[in-house]
């Protein structure tokens, strides 16, 4: 199950938002891959802009998954703000993307991996369902300095470890196979330009490690990808997932 948090880029020359989409839609792997963007709708350089909007809308009329990330003008922590602060901010973003898709999110994705049960109460009474991810591409928006010499290790450290929890049986099935939370991040333009050479390595290390994969790999379907999502949200703070890297020693 692939996720992009982050997006959609409003930039106006070569989008790393597009360059995504462009390859999900056709690429050497799986042709026609459906994804679950966690949207920044009111983003200064994002959801806020009229690039940025018109991408959401592009999302969702592609048959993806639209989520809420954040609807603030930076990447604003939902940890540290306070319930009415929190309220406020869930129902701008709700409302922006009921208006942009003409209906309302879903799924939502805390900004730094930040939640405690205040927030995650604040995410229910919104009708929101907190997805966090297994497998991290470690490719958050890093000014200037955005590739990685270490995708495909990355990927095997981190698929080994959640290949535990599935042998374990501690993974929902739904539809038949065992969804497994992938995360990019959409604005980041070595990602975009990578993500064909990041599906591959995917599938590799899936079968380095003995993992059956389906006939299709990856969704191509929203409404199924919607309810694999759902499946695999966390549904209460007495549960403690792993975060990702440092994340989970900060929060968890």
């Amino acid at each position: 199950m692939l996720t992009f948090d982050d997006g959609p880029s409003g930039s106006s020359g070569d989008n790393a938002t597009v360059r995504v989409l462009d390859t999900l839609a056709r690429n050497a792997v799986q042709d026609g891959i459906k994804a679950v963007f966690f949207t920044q709708t009111r983003h200064w350089h994002g959801g806020g802009t009229a690039i940025g909007r018109a991408l959401i809308r592009r999302e969702h009329e592609a048959g993806h998954v639209v989520a809420l990330h954040s609807a603030t003008a930076t990447h604003a922590n939902h940890r540290f703000m306070s319930a009415e602060e929190l309220d406020a901010t869930l129902g701008r973003g709700v409302d922006d993307l009921r208006t942009l898709t003409g209906r309302a999110p879903m799924l939502v994705r805390p900004p730094f991996w930040a939640y405690d049960a205040a927030t995650l109460d604040g995410y229910h009474r919104h009708g929101l369902h907190m997805l966090l991810t297994d497998l991290n591409a470690n490719d958050g928006k890093i000014w200037g300095v955005n590739f990685s010499w270490h995708k495909r290790s990355n990927m095997l450290r981190m698929l080994a470890e959640t290949r535990k929890r599935w042998a374990a049986g501690a993974m929902h099935m739904v539809d038949g196979a065992t969804p497994v939370v992938v995360t990019f991040h959409d604005v980041n333009s070595y990602t975009a330009r990578n993500l064909e050479v990041y599906l591959q390595i995917l599938l590799d290390v899936a079968r380095e490690l003995d993992i059956p994969v389906a006939g299709k790999p990856f969704y191509d379907d929203g409404g199924a990808l919607e309810r694999a999502a759902l499946a695999s949200t966390v549904r209460s703070a007495a549960e403690h997932p792993q975060l990702p890297g440092l994340w989970n020693w900060l929060w968890q």
